[in-house]
């Protein structure tokens, strides 16, 4: 009886479709077909079918990564208190902020004329590479030597929504395609069960920017990150409601198929086509998303390595789903960790958060190796912005725990695996850290070396929107860090 009545809806609701005649329909009819026309004429993804939209694609260039990881870590962390060791700073710890820092510059929250803020933890030189790094990070000291740090990361977004959809799209504006959609659109996935673009979330809550961060913007929305959890079902939705098994909904896909495909071969929306695929998709994920998002089944010395606690949300826990994720084909993985908003807390929070990150980054790098993926894994770890050689001062008055502002002129990042040099920093900034004043880097820089990687131009990557070819690096001058590249 449920199988009748559904079917009898879906009876229904295909002679509704059919009625509804759009514009969009119209232009198609018409022959007009401009983004089908558009993608051939680009010779991207010319041979791609459209009932598998995400199928793998063959890089236009050399690639030296197949895949990407990417860890956004939300807030913004310290550089000062990390990467970037000022002894000057630490110095002059204490004193006023010159004027000349001061003068014409705008910050979230200082006011005044705030106090200059020391390095509030030891830093010590790697001994391999002689990289400086900071107390706070022992285990990922010793994975130093397959890192480079980019010092001299600049952004122009002094708040955290802005900032973020600039630094993972492109544009601080909404509607923007982020890197991850732009690396599935150009390849395609090498997973025929799974999303091609997955994203986890740590630290209590989303990024400030929202989902918008993994969005798919003006992209075709099968292009967008598809968030998984570490905890409960890996989507939600995914498991079948009470009554309705596997052969029912089954059933149930297959005949949303027919209508879905009557629908397009009288209107001729490839979006509906997509659409087809996705709940194809979707069915597959019911088991292989379950097995993928299974960490119980890694050996005890791998929990140990990362140190991952099965059943709950963390980091850890993600840094382990991403390792297994990519395993199974998924191009492009985006972890977010959150509360690395540090305006105070530098003395009590801070080091919780380091010692929530330091051992499962160096243990997903040293795992990635050990399996023979880092070489075509590209690794990325940063935030939006950085924070202020000075103590944060609200109103003029400086907090009882020491802490930073926000900051666009100095930020720190790393990048490691994928082609890239391991062991270099690139980039410098001024001797209290204000400044970047040697080789700096713009988002769309970083983004133009992400795709270069993966064998895409980030040029010729584009796609038509608005009345011009849009692309993640937009119109300002840009450049692939070939400095970096092994």
């Amino acid at each position: 009886m449920a199988r009748n009545g559904i079917m009898n809806a879906f009876h229904h609701l295909q002679h509704d479709t059919l009625q509804q005649f759009t514009r969009r329909h119209f232009l198609q009819k018409c022959g007009v077909g401009l983004g089908g026309a558009w993608i051939a004429q680009q010779g991207l993804g010319a041979e791609r079918d459209p009932a598998r939209p995400n199928a793998a694609q063959s890089p236009a260039l050399p690639a030296k990564a197949k895949r990407v990881i990417y860890m956004h870590m939300s807030g913004a962390p310290s550089q000062l208190e990390l990467f970037d060791y000022k002894p000057v700073l630490q110095k002059l710890n204490g004193k006023d902020c010159p004027k000349e820092f001061l003068e014409g510059k705008r910050f979230a929250f200082i006011r005044g004329t705030p106090k200059l803020l020391g390095p509030y933890y030891p830093f010590h030189q790697e001994k391999k590479t002689g990289q400086w790094v900071s107390d706070k990070l022992p285990h990922f000291e010793s994975v130093m030597d397959k890192v480079c740090i980019i010092k001299s990361m600049q952004t122009d977004q002094f708040n955290h929504a802005p900032a973020q959809l600039l630094a993972l799209t492109g544009s601080q504006n909404l509607g923007h395609a982020s890197i991850g959609a732009w690396s599935l659109y150009g390849l395609g996935s090498e997973s025929e069960n799974m999303p091609g673009f997955v994203v986890l979330l740590s630290g209590g809550q989303n990024p400030d920017a929202g989902k918008a961060a993994w969005g798919s913007g003006f992209l075709p929305s099968v292009y967008q990150g598809v968030q998984c959890r570490s905890e409960g079902d890996p989507v939600l939705y995914l498991s079948n409601p009470p009554g309705i098994n596997r052969h029912l909904r089954g059933g149930v896909i297959d005949a949303v198929k027919k209508i879905n495909q009557r629908a397009y071969e009288q209107l001729g929306d490839a979006e509906t086509v997509t659409r087809i695929a996705q709940y194809e998709m979707a069915f597959r994920m019911q088991m292989s998303a379950s097995e993928a998002m299974d960490i119980t089944q890694e050996p005890k010395h791998i929990h140990e390595m990362y140190g991952t606690e099965p059943g709950k949300e963390s980091f850890a826990n993600n840094c382990l789903l991403a390792r297994r994720l990519i395993e199974r084909g998924v191009r492009f993985v985006q972890l977010f960790d959150w509360v690395w908003d540090h305006h105070s807390g530098l003395d009590d929070a801070f080091p919780k958060k380091c010692q929530q990150v330091d051992k499962p980054m160096t243990a997903l790098l040293q795992d990635l190796e050990q399996r023979g993926l880092l070489e075509d894994t590209l690794v990325v770890w940063g935030g939006e912005f950085g924070r202020t050689p000075m103590q944060e001062n609200r109103g003029g008055v400086a907090a009882k725990s020491p802490g930073r502002d926000h900051h666009v002129d100095a930020y720190s990042i790393w990048m490691a695996g994928g082609g890239i040099k391991g062991g270099i920093s690139h980039g410098e900034t001024d001797e209290i850290g204000y400044n970047a004043v040697l080789d700096k880097v713009q988002a769309r820089d970083l983004h133009a070396t992400i795709l270069h990687q993966l064998g895409l131009d980030h040029l010729k990557l584009t796609f038509p929107y608005q009345g011009l070819n849009q692309r993640i690096v937009g119109v300002k001058p840009c450049r692939v860090l070939k400095e970096i590249l092994a």
